[in-house]
């Protein structure tokens, strides 16, 4: 029987900052944490928007092009509709006590999560690492992220 090699440290990389995508890669984060397992995060594209100052409290949910909305696309795009699925989200979020974005980033730094900002999408939207939540570990070029990654027992999660 083969033997099964334990999962060592999880890199996740966030290219999308929609309110489910962000929630879904804190919440490996830090369930990677809680289990012992070293965790680290890469913010590229409009991932970037998940750690900026200004736009990390504004995310919403995905309502066009989003099937498991269950609604046609067209409703999906209609004025106000992204706005409130956004507000239904918060709430049912609150119900169970998830934290808010700021609270959840405090959270994983706390916990030991590294969270790096693409160098790339840094320069292509013109961002400056002021403009970042104050605690990210720093900018990585893809290459420096990758080299990150290197050894057994890493896995890499696309998000």
């Amino acid at each position: 029987m083969k033997s099964v090699e334990s999962i060592k440290k999880m890199m996740i990389i966030l290219s999308k900052a929609t309110l489910e995508n962000v929630y879904a890669a804190f919440v490996l984060a830090n369930g990677a944490r809680m289990e012992g397992i070293e965790a680290e995060m890469f913010f590229t594209f409009f991932g970037l928007e998940a750690v900026h100052r200004k736009k990390l409290d504004h995310l919403h949910v995905a309502t066009v092009g989003n099937p498991a909305m269950h609604m046609p696309t067209l409703l999906g795009g209609l004025p106000g509709v992204e706005s409130l699925a956004t507000h239904m989200m918060k709430k049912e979020m609150e119900k169970v006590d998830m934290p808010g974005i700021p609270e959840f980033l405090d959270i994983l730094t706390a916990s030991g999560v590294k969270l790096w900002a693409c160098k790339l999408a840094m320069d292509m939207f013109h961002y400056k690492k002021q403009d970042l939540y104050e605690d990210l570990d720093g900018v990585l070029t893809v290459g420096d992220f990758y080299k990150r990654s290197s050894g057994e027992g890493v896995h890499m999660l696309f998000i």
